[in-house]
C-alpha cells in the first residue's frame, strides 16, 4: 500500500510539474489563511482602536459640515445653493477650479456677503488687484471669502455659522471681474 501511495504521489508531483499548472499555482501561493497573523493582546488591541478613532474624529470634519464647490473653465458653480448647518462649530468649503485656464485669465474665489451687500461687495472688489483676491482689504461686509484659484487649484475657506444671522438672506459668488452675472447662488443656515 505504501508503494501504491508513492507512485500516485509522484504521478501528481510529475503532471503537475509537466502542464497541470492551474494545479500546482495555488499551491505556490501560500493562502492568507496558511500565514499566521501576529498575535495581539486584547489588552493592546482595544487602546490602539480607540486612539485611531480619536485620531481620525480630530482631522475629520463633522459629518455635514463640509462642502466641495466646483468652479469651471465656463464661468460656473456647479452649486445654487449651500446648506450650512447651525449645529457645525466649523463649517469648511471647498472650491475647486476644474478647467484649464490661468487664474489671470479665469480665475475663481467664494465670497460670502449678505445678499443686499453682494453688489457692492463686486463693485469695491473690481479696484482690487489678482493678488488682493478681488476683495476689497478690510470689507466689513465679506463674511468670508477663499483665495482666487485657476484651473487645477483648489483651496478652502472655514466659516463660523454663528456669523449667519436668523432671517437674514446671503449669497456666495466670485468677484473676479465680470463673473458675478454668472457665478452666484444662496447660503442657506439650516
Amino acid at each position: 500500500m505504501k508503494i501504491y501511495l508513492a507512485l500516485i504521489s509522484a504521478a501528481a508531483f510529475a503532471l503537475s510539474a509537466c502542464g497541470g499548472q492551474e494545479a500546482a499555482a495555488p499551491a505556490a501561493q501560500p493562502a492568507a489563511s496558511e500565514t499566521p497573523a501576529p498575535a495581539t493582546p486584547a489588552s493592546e488591541a482595544a487602546p490602539a482602536a480607540a486612539s485611531a478613532a480619536s485620531d481620525s474624529a480630530v482631522a475629520a470634519p463633522a459629518e455635514g459640515c463640509e462642502v466641495v464647490v466646483n468652479s469651471d473653465d465656463q464661468m460656473k458653480f456647479d452649486k445654487q445653493e449651500l446648506e450650512i448647518k447651525k449645529s457645525c462649530k466649523e463649517f469648511k468649503i471647498v472650491l475647486k477650479h476644474t478647467g484649464k485656464m490661468p487664474k489671470a485669465a479665469m480665475g475663481h474665489n467664494i465670497v460670502i456677503s449678505k445678499a443686499e451687500d453682494a453688489q457692492g461687495v463686486v463693485s469695491d472688489g473690481a479696484g482690487a488687484t489678482a493678488e488682493k483676491d478681488f476683495v476689497k482689504e478690510g470689507d466689513t461686509r465679506v463674511i468670508a471669502y477663499t483665495k482666487l484659484i485657476g484651473g487645477g487649484e483648489e483651496t478652502s475657506v472655514t466659516v463660523d455659522p454663528s456669523k449667519f444671522a436668523e432671517g437674514s438672506q446671503y449669497e456666495f459668488y466670485c468677484t473676479f471681474p465680470g463673473h458675478y452675472g454668472l457665478m452666484h447662488g444662496t447660503v442657506k443656515l439650516i
